[in-house]
């Protein structure tokens, strides 16, 4: 049985992937990932607001009119804080790279060009085999219109891609009009590969104290639909690679990426509930059932449900909206007397 795949330019021993979270700043977590059997790891992200902050411009602004009100203070994270920090993490990549030989990907979340090449050269010289940036950016002015918006991460991943050795994936929002041109904008600018998509973890109201609360909401399979879909009327048209992360939990979820055209599923949350090993169950269950089903290997499945494989391609188009809203509305009906 053939599990192997190829994301990034990079041979996988399997499909597994483990995503980006803080999980992994920890090198025995990250080695007991490969003990389950999961192919590489996202390390978590290292934020752009943290590299300007290790110039101090941020902090001075964050910290300009604090003193004004008591509540001033609490509306900035500690971002020093939230994880290693610039030179932590690339100790973490030296170290994890020392510990394992599963692929190590360094994540980074930013949206301008600033350090970010600079810093992605030193990620690059540290060890790690691959960058993946995470465009995890909400545009908020209403002068900026999406094709500059657009522009600007292309012109960011242009030159990521000009300055690097190692191969960069770009992890996508689902805020976009157009997915699939712009995955296309992205895979002309060099992209190897596209990661979809990005989970927004979005505040919630607290009506009694009248605050905005953080609101962390682990994933569920059921957010794959919206991965698969996308994934299935991308494959074929860009020659990046394609991977899917939000809602892979289980062999059946990873079986699903994989017909779709995704080279590998990625999981954290999953891990978060039921532990690190249950990536051993998922590689088990999936080599089940591909048995019972008389797959020889994996890439036997990739993209045998995309848009262009599909026995229905109108299923991902607008007109299976009614249909799907009829089928429910029929089947819920009392049987004729």
């Amino acid at each position: 049985m053939d599990l192997t795949t190829s994301y990034l330019g990079i041979r996988l021993k399997n499909p597994v992937v483990a995503s980006s979270s803080p999980l992994w700043e920890s090198v025995s977590n990250i080695r007991a990932l490969e003990d389950s059997g999961v192919s590489a790891v996202v390390l978590p992200s290292i934020f752009e607001e943290q590299l300007q902050m290790e110039g101090q411009h941020l902090d001075r602004d964050l910290a300009r009119g604090t003193e004004s009100f008591g509540e001033a203070l609490s509306y900035f994270p500690v971002l020093g804080n939230y994880n290693l920090g610039p030179d932590g993490y690339l100790e973490l990549i030296r170290k994890a790279k020392s510990a394992v030989s599963i692929p190590v990907i360094a994540s980074l979340n930013g949206t301008s060009r600033g350090g970010w090449i600079k810093y992605a050269r030193d990620a690059q010289d540290a060890g790690c085999d691959a960058i993946e940036l995470n465009l995890y950016s909400l545009v908020t002015d209403p002068t900026r219109t999406s094709v500059e918006v657009e522009n600007a991460y292309c012109d960011l991943v242009r030159e990521l891609r000009s300055s690097l050795r190692v191969p960069v994936a770009v992890k996508l929002s689902h805020f976009l009009t157009a997915p699939a041109n712009f995955a296309g904008q992205l895979d002309v600018a060099g992209a190897n590969a596209l990661v979809l998509f990005n989970r927004f973890y979005q505040p919630d109201f607290d009506i009694e104290e009248l605050e905005v609360t953080p609101r962390l909401a682990l994933s569920h399979s059921q957010e794959l639909l919206l991965r698969l879909h996308w994934v299935a009327i991308i494959y074929g048209r860009v020659q990046s690679d394609l991977a899917i992360t939000g809602g892979v939990h289980t062999a059946e979820d990873v079986i699903k990426s994989m017909m779709a055209g995704a080279k590998v599923g990625m999981m954290t949350s999953v891990f978060l509930q039921k532990g690190i090993r249950h990536a051993s169950s998922v590689l088990a269950d999936l080599v089940r059932w591909m048995e019972e089903h008389e797959y020889q290997s994996v890439q036997q499945m990739q993209g045998s449900m995309s848009y262009r494989s599909a026995p229905n391609p109108a299923a991902f188009e607008r007109v299976n909206y009614m249909r799907t809203l009829s089928s429910y509305v029929l089947a819920s009906k009392e049987p004729a007397a």
